[in-house]
């Protein structure tokens, strides 16, 4: 077995700028740059630690499933303060969700909304067993 130091993931947006602004200012992540200067790829920290890498990719294709997660401890005012930014939550076929977008799953209520260049988010919280 090999010793794992970090795990992250990585998704790719359209606007390396519009990006920036959408998870550092609209849902108040730590925005880090990865190389010198401001223009190109950035890392996401959560508590200080990297959660995410984001990437500009000209041809950028958003992916047809969740590609970030953000556990919340209060999902109606993760939703109300979404709604607030004018950020919509999704809706998606079989996943029934009460009149606020909100999802119950086994353990958890989860609510679906998209960035800027259109990748899949979502805002869960997590519920006792």
């Amino acid at each position: 077995m090999f010793e794992i130091l970090e795990a992250t993931c990585s998704f790719s947006v359209d606007d390396i700028a519009v990006a920036k602004s959408f998870y550092g200012q609209s849902l108040g992540l730590e925005v880090e740059p990865a190389l010198p200067g401001e223009g190109g790829p950035f890392w996401l920290r959560d508590k200080g630690a990297r959660t995410a890498f984001i990437f500009p990719k000209p041809d950028h294709e958003p992916a047809s499933f969740t590609v970030f997660n953000l556990t919340v401890a209060d999902i109606s005012a993760a939703v109300d303060h979404l709604n607030s930014l004018g950020i919509e939550i999704e809706r998606f076929p079989g996943y029934p969700a009460d009149d606020r977008g909100i999802v119950q799953g086994t353990g958890h209520r989860i609510a679906w909304f998209k960035d800027p260049a259109r990748n899949v988010l979502s805002v869960v919280q997590m519920q006792a067993a």
